[in-house]
């Protein structure tokens, strides 16, 4: 089926450049990289290589796309939080796999637009402009095996020597790190057992005592993610970004908005797992007729459908807070939280819908299933949600 029920036709809720923007980008990933993914067998767990994917950032810079979510003085667009969020959706919704490559995501800007007002001069011209030029892929470097939802408790050490920094540490399932060239990582400069001071430095993964080891892939088959080894590393001081001991406040200075915008891509992929489920069950016929038209069938069908409009509806309401002002930071772990767990029923219950066929490893809907998983633990847990919620609401209660 290739109609869109009348349920899922919105009205456009953002402003005339995001409808602009959007049919664009929705014209690129359906056609032009589309052609891409049929001529290479591309497709979510097997990914593009490096080289293409190099093409389509650069391809996507070339079109205005790849760094749009810059600062205005970077090539940005300046673009609201609610056009942002509609605009990520849309890119998700389409179900292509190069959705999170289009606007850089994994590697590119986004991972480098908040650190622009705290680099020097130097490091714009090293490592920010690189990235949103299409030039240099960068990744974010946080977790390790001890510091994850408790992001102040890095081992990774980072101790002054002269003009320089020597690094030795581990990170862990860091996005992005396969193919990026460096990385904007969070080292312990502590100097004092037991005392947290964590800072944040540029580190070239190219260079002498620095790797990147990524023979592993996540539960959604995907490549993406590696662990990044320093073993006296020395950079130069220069490479430090901010102040000393200002790290996790670079890291989660904008914790707000960035748990708010992983959101889209939730709904995007679960807007894609229900048009799946009722495509499917619209022509699958069992007893000579359509399965839509069994009523266990629909009821499943309706609970995904209004479980998908409302995390759309409070993504957009925390959206327009935060566009009018508003710490919201309750507000977006709510969204994270409920988009996260109810893309996930959407999901089981498009695999439901799907009997046989959705449990068979290489159909979408059972790539979606794993994929929409992984996002209750992603960048923050949902406990960890329901923590800073409890805590917003309560207080304190130390």
């Amino acid at each position: 089926m290739s109609d869109t029920p009348a349920l899922l036709e919105r009205p456009f809720e953002g402003t005339e450049r995001a409808a602009e923007l959007i049919g664009r980008l929705q014209a690129f990933l359906n056609g032009e990289l589309a052609d891409l993914v049929r001529a290479q067998g591309i497709n979510h767990e097997n990914s593009p290589s490096l080289e293409t994917l190099r093409g389509v950032w650069k391809r996507s810079r070339d079109l205005g796309f790849y760094g749009l979510t810059l600062p205005e003085k970077l090539g940005g667009l300046g673009l609201s939080v609610h056009d942002h969020v509609l605009v990520k959706e849309a890119i998700y919704a389409t179900g292509s796999p190069f959705a999170p490559h289009v606007l850089g995501e994994l590697s590119g800007p986004p991972r480098v637009g908040a650190l622009a007002r705290q680099a020097t001069p130097e490091q714009l011209q090293n490592y920010i402009l690189p990235v949103a030029r299409a030039e240099k892929a960068i990744c974010f470097a946080l977790t390790e095996a001890e510091a994850g939802s408790d992001a102040g408790a890095v081992q990774t050490r980072a101790v002054k020597d002269g003009e320089h920094y020597v690094l030795n540490g581990r990170k862990r399932f860091i996005s992005g790190s396969p193919f990026a060239d460096a990385a904007v990582l969070m080292a312990s400069t502590a100097t004092n057992p037991g005392e947290r001071e964590v800072t944040a430095f540029f580190v070239d993964l190219n260079q002498a005592g620095a790797r990147v080891e990524a023979g592993y892939k996540t539960m959604a088959g995907q490549s993406h993610t590696g662990d990044i080894v320093l073993e006296d590393c020395r950079i130069p001081a220069g490479n430090l970004i901010g102040q000393p001991g200002r790290g996790l406040a670079l890291a989660l200075g904008r914790i707000t908005v960035n748990r708010l915008l992983h959101c889209p891509a939730m709904v995007g992929l679960a807007t894609v797992a229900l048009r799946d489920a009722r495509d499917y069950a619209l022509q699958r016929r069992q007893f000579g007729r359509s399965i839509a038209q069994f009523q266990a069938i629909q009821h499943m069908l309706a609970d995904m459908a209004t479980d998908l409009t409302a995390a759309r509806a409070l993504m957009l309401n925390v959206a327009r807070q935060i566009d009018a002002g508003s710490e919201a930071r309750a507000e977006a772990s709510m969204a994270k939280l409920f988009c996260s767990e109810a893309a996930f029923r959407i999901a089981d219950r498009a695999v439901q819908v799907h009997g046989g066929e959705g449990i068979v490893q290489g159909r979408r809907v059972e790539f979606l299933f794993r994929m929409l998983r992984m996002y209750r633990v992603l960048t923050g847990t949902s406990e960890i949600q329901r923590n800073t919620i409890a805590r917003e609401l309560l207080g304190d209660t130390r």
